[in-house]
C-alpha cells in the first residue's frame, strides 16, 4: 500500500514534510510489510512524536537549564554540579549520558555523540546502529550521519519496527505496548501517540 502525500496530511503531517517523506516512507514500509491501515497508522503516529512531526531527524541535546538535564537523564546526571558542566555542550552531554551502554564505549570514545538519536524513531547507541547496518546493508557505523537523511531515517525506523515485531501489536491496536517498545519505560507522550494512532487509521484506510 503506497503512502500518499494526501494521506499523510490527513494523518496530521505538515504538507512540506508529507511531500518529502511520502516516497521514502512508502518504500521503507513496503520492505517490512507495514502494509495495513492499522500498521501504517501506528507507525506514522510514533514517527510523528519521535521526530517532532517529521521536522527533527537528529537529537539536539542542547540544554540551557541544568535542572532540565537532571530531569531528562536522572539515572546518569545526579547533581546540579554535574549538570551545570553539561549545559550548552551537546557533545559532552551525549558522551556522558550515553556512555557504557547500548554498545557504546566510555565517554572518551565519543560513541555517545556519534551514535546519538537519529532518524524517525531516534535510533540510538552503537549496537542499534550496528544491527540496523547489518539488517539494511548500510554503512551506519562508519557514517552514522546517514541515519538523519530522509531515506535512511525511514529505513531505520521501519527496520526497528520490524525487529521489535510491532506489526503484530499494531494489528491488535496495542498502542501503549508499541509506545513502550519505541520510547521505553518512560512512555513519554503516550496519550498523544495513542490519539495519533487512532486518528490516522481513517487516513490510511
Amino acid at each position: 500500500m503506497a503512502i500518499t502525500v494526501s494521506a499523510l496530511v490527513a494523518a496530521g503531517v505538515p504538507p512540506t514534510q508529507a511531500r518529502t517523506f511520502a516516497e521514502p516512507l512508502s518504500a521503507a514500509c513496503a520492505l517490512f510489510d507495514i502494509s495495513r491501515p492499522a500498521r501504517i497508522a501506528a507507525f506514522v503516529a510514533q514517527c510523528r512524536v519521535e521526530s517532532a512531526n517529521f521536522t527533527k531527524l537528529e537529537e539536539g541535546l542542547y540544554y540551557r537549564d541544568p535542572q532540565r538535564v537532571m530531569a531528562i537523564f536522572p539515572s546518569r546526571v545526579k547533581s546540579l554540579v554535574q549538570a551545570q558542566a553539561l549545559v550548552k555542550n551537546p557533545q559532552m552531554l551525549a558522551n556522558a549520558v550515553y556512555a557504557d551502554r547500548m554498545g557504546n564505549g566510555s565517554p572518551a570514545t565519543g560513541d555517545g555523540w556519534a551514535y546519538r538519536g537519529r532518524g524517525l524513531i531516534q535510533l540510538t547507541g552503537r549496537s542499534n546502529y550496528h544491527d540496523a547496518a547489518a539488517g539494511l546493508n548500510r554503512p551506519y557505523i562508519e557514517q552514522p550521519g546517514l541515519v538523519a537523511e530522509p531515506s535512511d531515517a525511514c529505513l531505520t525506523a521501519a527496520w526497528y519496527w520490524h525487529a521489535h515485531k510491532l506489526n503484530i501489536l499494531a494489528d491488535s491496536a496495542q498502542w501503549d505496548a508499541i509506545t513502550r517498545a519505541v520510547n521505553g519505560a518512560g512512555m513519554l507522550h503516550a496519550a498523544e501517540r495513542r490519539q495519533y494512532s487512532q486518528e490516522a487509521v481513517a487516513a490510511f484506510a
